[in-house]
């Protein structure tokens, strides 16, 4: 029987290269990690991706801790799965997305890092004006940092939830919510340069689209286009372990650290109870220390 994955591998890895411009050693990363897992697969009998379910990643996983795989390795592989899962279902290769359950174990997860102000800084300012989508990247960031918005999120925005004259932008978030969220005069600077020098360009007339970020072919950027821009742009700026959830805590740390109430910053994150903002944002531990020193007796 022809297994059925070959297509889907080299489908995906050609996205990486032109959509999201991952250099050839994290591309060479997740050729071999999916080879590792055709290969395993297909000893299972599955070679067709609508047949690939979660069960089956599970226990490719498993295995790779039973041959004594690191942790940071076997989570490695584990996001190339959650990538791979979802360019599966939104390229119609299957009708669900395998690795949606699949979450980093407890004793794996970490919370997001922060970024202090002159990283997040150097983060904006890494698009360059020779890169192909310089305009769109840097409108792209500003508005992450702007409005502390998921990567779903960027790509759920349509051109008339951005409001310029009123200086703010409608998201809609989990479960179809939405939220209003304030923009500052860089945000909105950067996307007027974007919609009026670059998305025209990016338009497809035969399919227009009306998202307001566009990829080169002209259709909405997803989640996993943000995540790359974002990941790309971090290496630029010499900037480890950053992705869109980093620039999403950070905007929420900052606010907070400026004496931005917490309730505030759960509306602007869109969520539902206050715990989860507690969750996701934390007090920066220099201004703790700032604060005990002014305040307590013995400080």
């Amino acid at each position: 029987m022809a297994n059925l994955f070959s297509q889907p591998v080299r489908d995906f890895l050609a996205y990486l290269r032109v959509e999201c411009g991952l250099s050839a050693n994290t591309l060479a990363s997740y050729e071999l990690d999916l080879k590792r897992l055709v290969a395993s697969l297909e000893a299972r009998g599955v070679t067709d991706p609508a047949s690939l379910n979660t069960e089956h990643l599970i226990q490719h996983l498993r295995d790779l801790r039973s041959d004594g795989m690191a942790s940071s390795s076997v989570a490695r592989h584990l996001a190339t799965f959650r990538a791979f899962g979802r360019f599966l279902v939104f390229y119609r290769y299957a009708a669900k997305d395998p690795a949606e359950l699949l979450e980093r174990p407890a004793t794996w997860r970490r919370l997001p890092r922060t970024m202090h102000s002159k990283q997040i800084d150097r983060l904006l300012e890494a698009p360059q004006p020779t890169d192909p989508l310089y305009l769109r990247d840097r409108a792209m960031v500003e508005m992450m940092y702007a409005t502390g918005c998921r990567a779903s999120e960027v790509g759920a925005m349509d051109l008339a939830d951005f409001h310029d004259d009123l200086g703010v932008v409608k998201i809609t978030g989990k479960g179809n919510k939405q939220r209003i969220v304030p923009i500052g005069k860089p945000a909105i600077a950067a996307v007027q340069d974007y919609l009026r020098d670059q998305r025209p360009a990016l338009v497809n007339a035969e399919k227009p689209c009306g998202a307001l970020f566009l990829t080169q072919r002209g259709t909405a950027v997803d989640r996993f286009v943000v995540w790359h821009v974002i990941k790309r742009l971090a290496r630029r700026a010499g900037l480890k372990d950053v992705h869109p959830h980093t620039v999403r805590h950070t905007f929420a740390t900052h606010l907070l650290g400026g004496g931005a109430d917490l309730r505030v910053v759960q509306e602007l994150l869109g969520h539902t109870h206050v715990t989860t903002t507690q969750i996701y944002t934390h007090v920066d531990q220099g201004r703790l220390k700032a604060v005990i020193n002014q305040f307590h007796p013995r400080g």
